[in-house]
């Protein structure tokens, strides 16, 4: 049967979801979308995501993929799933690709951003829940010197859970952008990264670590010192995992075959 190749771009809220990836007797974000698919296209259909988020962790920009029968255009497809999907997912985008298109493999940059919550209405029940409420004073340009340091390509071992990654990998990730912004409306910090990959837990221990270092509980010249150790031994506690969101995954244009 003739098939072709689709890109949805996902938005998730994950305080429902036991994260990405498939897992028996958990309700995953995978499991959704490809009981969604495959009951539109009559058959079993494997959906692969750029990457596996967390539990817990939401999504403005995941891209996964899915192999379809042809009569299904990526329009068509995506006005079909958001019809039956639960109202924690939504696909905003679909997208015709390339035979060669991998959700994974093929993607050359992700971006992620974190919401910490500095003001008084960060506790409020709208907020509280995609945001880390944080009641202790943070010196910004502090923080600013801790993402610097991050920028560049580096090993990035000691923010990542040990043994996720095979000990073969060398654990290098290029970091093409990080920073931390003042929120436009409302109150709190944004930080953003853009990297072309990530490794188990990467964001929320460096965001774990850069708010200790903005509260004065660490240097700012310990990002540089932990980038040279060889586990996460000496790094701070991760973040939680509430107030991250995968903002977007950037492809090749050329694996375009149509835009919606």
């Amino acid at each position: 049967m003739l098939s072709r190749s689709v890109q949805l771009v996902l938005h998730y809220d994950g305080a429902r979801f036991s994260g990405w990836q498939r897992q028996p007797g958990e309700r995953t974000v995978q499991e959704v979308l490809e009981a969604a698919v495959s009951k539109l296209c009559g058959e079993p259909v494997t959906v692969v995501g750029a990457g596996r988020t967390d539990a817990g962790v939401h999504a403005r920009g995941q891209a996964a993929g899915a192999r379809v029968p042809e009569k299904w255009g990526a329009s068509a497809l995506r006005r079909s799933m958001n019809a039956i999907l639960p109202d924690d997912v939504w696909i905003s985008a679909a997208f015709e690709m390339r035979d060669e298109f991998h959700p994974r493999y093929s993607a050359i940059s992700r971006s992620y951003s974190y919401y910490v919550g500095t003001d008084d209405l960060a506790s409020s029940p709208f907020r509280r829940t995609h945001e880390l409420v944080w009641r202790k004073a943070l010196d910004f340009h502090r923080l600013e010197a801790a993402a610097r340091a991050v920028e560049g390509e580096h090993c990035f071992r000691a923010f990542a859970v040990k043994g996720t990654a095979p000990e073969r990998d060398d654990h290098r990730c290029v970091v093409a952008r990080a920073g931390w912004r003042k929120r436009a409306e409302g109150g709190g910090l944004v930080f953003d990264i853009t990297a072309d990959r990530f490794l188990h837990h990467m964001v929320r221990f460096l965001v774990g670590t850069m708010l200790e270092i903005g509260e004065g509980k660490r240097a700012p010249e310990v990002m540089a010192e932990l980038l040279e150790q060889k586990d996460n031994s000496q790094v701070s506690q991760p973040a939680p995992a509430h107030a991250l969101f995968l903002e977007r995954v950037e492809y090749p244009k050329d694996l375009y075959l149509e835009t919606e």
